[in-house]
């Protein structure tokens, strides 16, 4: 991809080059990252089409292309993408109470003190609608958060782990029990809240979440990788999972990552108990590229519409509570985004304030990332898509994401348009 002075759809040859080589020598031959798979989509092409590494570092196994990675967290925005669709078809509105569709937690309180088991609760100031869930105002959390005694409630009865035995209908049962953290609408703080979402998808189409998202969502837009597990004919294109030092921990060891989850004995092999619209897919770097051209192109991709364009707009504008940012507004110890200059719309942060992000990007480009280090980002003002693919636990172990926004845009030469 050579030569200096060369162009491919706007973006310079030799910059497109300097992003694999800034991979490869400062990840790949360190050490830090076992492998990645970064894909660029420009002005309708694939631009940079990058493999490094090993899917498998103890077993040699080389990344591949098609390779499939724990994407975690970037289930939200396909999870939020199928709520959207039940909106457009008036099967839900977004302003609804979230008590409609589960009734037992229309008396849900807000936490005024206590431990589990003992909670003081308030009533919230109003109730808890889907808007809520998806742009996490809901009062709900994670349990990893590990801020407050709600939190230490969520660990106890382990809400959101993906590997945990019980179903989703179990989980939104034990939610019923605890306290809210604070009343909807009041905060951001990212949580359970698109779990919440899946069950509701479950609900209001009267499908297993599992198969909406295949029937109306991966088949027809061709994503045959995608799924909640890697069945047996896929096992050997399945990555490997490391992890930093104890999990959530910046501390390295001595030998590097550790392995945090081998794909031949993975609870990725076999189809969960709780399926988590939060973070419970597996898929591929087309198969997510696909995705993301969808979000692109206004909802729709080799024409199949999923979504109109109006309501990708309205997903990817800023919906926090009087139009600030995520700083003004979280009390999140940890999300899959930095706060300054982003806020959040129904599913994914987006840019609000480039300049306050002190990184290159544009208003209204939008993203999430997931545990495993993964990413993507969506900007239409340059016609651009970004999916970056790894295997590393936490996401905040190394800067690649922004180092990678960073070197992307520098790579472009001419406007999207």
């Amino acid at each position: 991809m050579g030569g200096e002075g060369r162009e491919k759809q706007g973006m310079s040859c030799e910059r497109l080059a300097r992003i694999e080589r800034f991979l490869d020598e400062n990840y790949i031959a360190t050490g830090k990252l076992a492998g990645t798979v970064t894909q660029i989509w420009r002005r309708g092409e694939l631009t940079l089409n990058s493999v490094l590494g090993f899917a498998d570092r103890e077993r040699q196994t080389p990344m591949a292309e098609d390779s499939i990675f724990r994407i975690y967290s970037m289930t939200k925005p396909v999870t939020s993408v199928a709520i959207m669709m039940l909106v457009e078809t008036c099967g839900i509105a977004l302003d609804d109470p979230v008590s409609k569709y589960i009734p037992q937690w229309e008396k849900l309180g807000v936490h005024a003190g206590g431990f589990m088991d003992s909670f003081q609760t308030r009533a919230p100031s109003r109730p808890m609608r889907v808007v809520d869930l998806l742009r996490h105002t809901s009062g709900l959390t994670y349990g990893f958060q590990q801020n407050t005694n709600v939190d230490a409630a969520y660990r106890k009865l382990k809400l959101g782990d993906i590997a945990a035995e019980g179903t989703l209908g179990e989980m939104i049962e034990k939610l019923a029990t605890l306290p809210l953290e604070f009343s909807p609408g009041d905060a951001w703080n990212y949580s359970v809240s698109t779990d919440v979402l899946g069950y509701i998808v479950g609900k209001v189409s009267g499908m297993a979440f599992e198969d909406f998202l295949k029937e109306q969502i991966f088949d027809p837009l061709g994503m045959a990788d995608t799924a909640f597990y890697v069945p047996d004919d896929k096992l050997s294109r399945f990555c490997a999972c490391y992890a930093i030092g104890a999990l959530g921990s910046k501390v390295v060891s001595a030998q590097g990552p550790a392995l945090q989850d081998d794909p031949r004995v993975s609870t990725f092999r076999r189809p969960p108990a709780l399926v988590s619209g939060g973070g419970g897919l597996v898929s591929t770097a087309a198969d997510y590229m696909r995705f993301a051209r969808m979000l692109l192109r206004g909802g729709e991709l080799d024409g199949v519409r999923l979504l109109g364009p109006k309501t990708v707009q309205l997903m990817t504008a800023n919906h926090l509570p009087g139009g600030v940012d995520l700083p003004r507004l979280s009390r999140s110890m940890f999300s899959e985004a930095n706060y300054d200059g982003v806020g959040f719309g129904l599913g994914f942060a987006t840019t609000i304030n480039p300049s306050a992000t002190l990184t290159p990007g544009s208003a209204g480009d939008f993203f999430w990332g997931g545990a495993a280090s993964t990413f993507f980002w969506v900007d239409p003002r340059e016609d651009l898509v970004v999916v970056f693919l790894t295997q590393l636990l936490p996401s905040t172990a190394h800067p690649v994401r922004r180092q990678l926004r960073t070197l992307v845009y520098s790579a472009i030469t001419a406007g999207g348009a």
